[in-house]
């Protein structure tokens, strides 16, 4: 008896490698054997498959049946094998025709079984249909996963909703619903707010708007009501729009999470604001089968962090890492998974304790929840003062909204790009030395700056990246006097906080 085979996707992180599916019948004993490195809602496919092939009208093989699940160091894990298994089952038995078989080497087959026959949706349909269309095949999967796999340019396929239905198509005596691309509508980014909503604060507007331009992390450092936390919402309102590649990016990690991804979101930044109770296994991920964490679900989006030195100090020094490298790996005994983490930090917390001095005991033990080194890795730290009672009293906006400030940060983003490929936030040391040249007189400003305040060697290097920034927002070619100034002006929160770490 030859041995069929088919193609399907496991899913590691939100990553989908391959995984050939094949099936052997021989003479023996009735047996179902699968092999493969299975997990338990793998094994279990069995009786689903065995129950969904009777009862869509099929015969169901009275002999030793051996399925693989190819390559077999990888972990197979979750129900996402079954409708592949059932195919490769029927056509081993010779229940396809010799021309259905043919057309299994050119597609992968995705898809949970009920014992009815009907198929139900799996998770990383997004992730599946990109690596299928990069592969050259096309892909069947559930109906109810159509929307994220029509999310894929490029990609070829069809959805099912039975598994009848899918050996009719195969046998070529029924169509199926064709994926074809479709990207949702554009929406809008200051959906969540205004940036003309917040009254007052012209140098904290100015300052996230200097953030968004240049891709840099902020701590806001205020009174309780000051608008910090109306501020952080603001920011996805000013930042550019997500190019295509960004948006499949972010949505690819939300796709292989519980909830799953809603396609009304495509292009939408994400915002993630954590409470402060949260483990280090939700922020930055984890689990006896890793998934993704917040920083990860804030990929090419927000992270706000509200009352930072509420979090567990453990925590908040697991974000030292990604923040650098922008991805997270999680190791675990059996298997390990990269997750993307290129977010935008931005923090806010309250003022020292009841406004005590800034050397005494209580204000020393609220500062040393966050370490020097974290500091560092924030490249503005503001102070946000409690807004007047006539400023709040004003029923008219109060300055630029947010499309006007998005078009400055923008272009300034352009300029940038145009320049050297990447956002300023993101220049590694070789990439500040050529694109922050200083000249001498702002050299000295900076080398005494950085004795004042203390300094470390890499928030000398955000302070120029930050200068940098401010030239391009502000449309000046060099980093001249009044563009460091600012710069340094932003660092001047490093006096409280203790620099061990």
């Amino acid at each position: 008896m030859p041995i069929a085979k088919i193609h399907s996707r496991a899913l590691l992180g939100i990553s989908a490698p391959l995984v050939t599916v094949e099936a052997h019948v021989s003479a023996g004993l009735p047996a179902f054997t699968l092999v493969g490195l299975p997990e338990t809602a793998v094994r279990e496919s069995r009786d689903r498959v065995r129950a969904a092939i009777l009862s869509s009208g099929f015969e169901f093989p009275p002999r030793r049946l051996t399925v693989n699940l190819a390559p077999a160091d990888l972990p197979k894990e979750s129900a996402r094998f079954d409708l592949a298994i059932a195919v490769a089952i029927l056509a081993a038995t010779d229940q396809l025709p010799a021309t259905a078989r043919d057309r299994l080497g050119h597609i992968e087959c995705l898809g949970e079984l009920s014992l009815d026959g009907s198929v139900r949706p799996i998770r990383g349909a997004l992730s599946a249909a990109r690596a299928a269309r990069d592969a050259g095949r096309e892909l069947i999967l559930p109906g109810e996963g159509r929307h994220e796999a029509q999310l894929i340019p490029g990609v070829r396929g069809h959805t099912v909703d039975h598994l009848a239905e899918l050996v009719g198509f195969l046998a070529g005596e029924r169509e199926l619903e064709t994926l074809r691309h479709h990207a949702p509508e554009g929406i809008d980014p200051a959906a969540d707010g205004d940036l003309a909503d917040v009254r007052g604060q012209p140098r904290a507007k100015r300052a996230l708007a200097i953030a968004a331009a240049g891709g840099h992390n902020l701590l806001l450092v205020g009174p309780p009501g000051a608008g910090k936390s109306m501020l952080a919402r603001r920011l996805a309102g000013i930042l550019p729009p997500m190019t295509e590649e960004e948006a499949l990016a972010a949505a690819e990690v939300a796709a292989v999470t519980p909830a799953g991804f809603d396609p009304a979101h495509f292009g939408r930044r994400p915002f993630r604001a954590p409470h402060h109770s949260a483990s280090a296994v939700a922020l930055i991920g984890g689990g006896s089968q890793p998934g993704p964490g917040e920083i990860s679900l804030a990929h090419h989006g927000t992270l706000f962090l509200d009352e930072l030195p509420e979090f567990d100090r453990r925590v908040l020094e697991a974000l030292r890492e990604p923040m650098e490298s922008r991805e997270v790996m999680i190791s675990r005994a059996a298997r390990q998974a990269t997750f993307p983490a290129a977010f935008q930090l931005i923090a806010a917390m309250n003022p020292s304790p009841q406004g005590t001095e800034i050397h005494s005991r209580a204000a020393q033990r609220y500062r040393a929840k966050i370490s020097g080194p974290l500091l560092d890795r924030i490249d503005i730290h503001l102070e946000v003062p409690r807004v007047p009672a006539t400023d709040l009293d004003r029923a008219e906006q109060d300055g630029e909204d947010s499309s006007m400030v998005r078009s400055r940060v923008v272009a300034a983003r352009e300029r940038m790009l145009s320049r050297q490929g990447r956002i300023n936030a993101r220049l590694d040391a070789r990439g500040v030395a050529d694109q922050a040249p200083l000249g001498p007189a702002e050299r000295t400003m900076l080398n005494q700056a950085i004795e004042k305040l203390g300094l470390s060697g890499r928030a000398r290097e955000r302070i120029l990246k930050l200068a940098r920034t401010i030239a391009d927002y502000d449309q000046r070619p060099e980093i001249d006097a009044t563009a460091l100034g600012e710069a340094i002006g932003y660092r001047n929160l490093d006096r409280w906080f203790s620099s061990s770490g």
